[in-house]
């Protein structure tokens, strides 16, 4: 199949989902209006197209005015490239784009925030969103409260594939664990925590911050990892200052997605703290197929994933008192952790495999081609 699509150039998303078809000898294009420096990550065989921001000042003004610009060069380019299927990715811009290109057979795949946050933004905003929707001839996206708000927006249900990220369990697994990691990391015998979410107030770190003087009241020798970048950072930094925890948590920025693997299985606990996901987050998952017990916040569809109690714990949102009581519980337990840890990984094994995911996206553009869902 010859394949285009329009998506995040620098999103480890968008890495995952176009290498599987450059890997599996499909003609791949991506079109994007930025990718990573020397488009690191990215199999080589892909043929990259960069927008070129024509007011590059007008982005400041307006992402729709700015958006608008790009759409010559997205026409062209499609009609140049002249694929099989158009999918875009991110209902945003990028869909914007794509229906306005007029291509068909279009695929739209929500991310989850473009439609549980940004779609309710403004009336501009959700009109383009539910336009959009309406006129994909397939919609894929990762979670089931994802699509129950499409639908509100106008989707048709019938056109909607419940498609996950998944993940590559070769690659995440409890033997990537890295003794020397912790080691350099000066954590070599302390009971580890993980966070991998980014600094935006919509992830909430601040919550497990907040919990870490009553994690180590209970387990002095507890540490925190915390990785990712956002506009939090130096926030976060000066509230553990200030709650005098600043030794026990290692701010290490954004871990580039080829070593995650060996920070999440080298930590004994993964939390993630967010206010809204779609279905449920990738690094959880990541997480739970690296064989750690997770703590999680009680959103999306967290409760169709992990079983409190069993294979990880479910609290509340803004609760740093349950994440504590949480996690010193796990980080009590070798056992504990153990048991929570092997249940969380037949989860991932059973429902995320990364290649059963993308293939069963390979078949649906097969049947899109052949005139299955049209």
């Amino acid at each position: 199949m010859r394949l285009c699509f329009i998506a995040d150039g620098t999103s480890t998303h968008t890495k995952r989902w176009v290498d599987y078809f450059a890997g599996r000898g499909h003609e791949v294009h991506l079109i994007s209006s930025r990718f990573t420096e020397g488009y690191e990550g990215f199999d080589s065989r892909i043929q990259m197209h960069l927008l070129v921001k024509l007011v590059p000042e007008l982005w400041r003004v307006s992402a729709y005015l700015s958006g608008a610009l790009w759409l010559p060069q997205v026409r062209r380019l499609v009609r140049e490239i002249r694929p099989d299927v158009l999918n875009a990715h991110y209902i945003g811009v990028p869909a914007y784009l794509a229906v306005a290109s007029g291509f068909h057979p279009l695929v739209l795949t929500a991310w989850g925030s473009d439609i549980l946050i940004d779609a309710k933004q403004n009336g501009i905003r959700r009109f383009l969103t539910g336009y959009s929707l309406k006129k994909a001839d397939l919609i894929t996206c990762d979670g089931e409260n994802t699509r129950e708000e499409m639908v509100r927006l106008g989707a048709n249900v019938g056109k909607i594939r419940l498609i996950y990220h998944g993940v590559d369990t070769q690659k995440f697994n409890p033997n990537q664990r890295e003794h020397r990691l912790k080691d350099e990391l000066g954590l070599a015998i302390s009971p580890t925590i993980i966070s991998v979410r980014m600094l935006k107030p919509i992830y909430d770190v601040e919550s497990l911050v907040k919990a870490m003087p009553v994690v180590i009241r209970r387990v002095p020798e507890a540490k925190l990892i915390i990785g990712g970048d956002g506009e939090q950072r130096d926030y976060l930094k000066n509230l553990a200052r200030s709650l005098g925890v600043s030794s026990a948590i290692r701010f290490v920025g954004r871990i580039p997605h080829d070593e995650l693997p060996k920070y999440i299985a080298s930590a004994d606990v993964y939390v993630s703290t967010s206010l809204s996901d779609g279905g449920i987050a990738v690094s959880t998952l990541e997480a739970m197929a690296s064989g750690l017990p997770v703590v999680v916040t009680d959103c999306g569809d967290i409760s169709k994933w992990i079983t409190d109690g069993e294979s990880g714990f479910i609290v509340p949102l803004k609760a740093p008192e349950a994440i504590a009581a949480k996690v010193g519980y796990l980080l009590e337990s070798e056992e504990r952790r153990a048991e929570f840890g092997r249940l969380a990984r037949e989860v991932v094994e059973n429902r995320a495999d990364y290649e059963k995911e993308m293939l069963k996206v390979e078949k649906l553009y097969q049947e899109l081609i052949d005139g299955g869902e049209r």
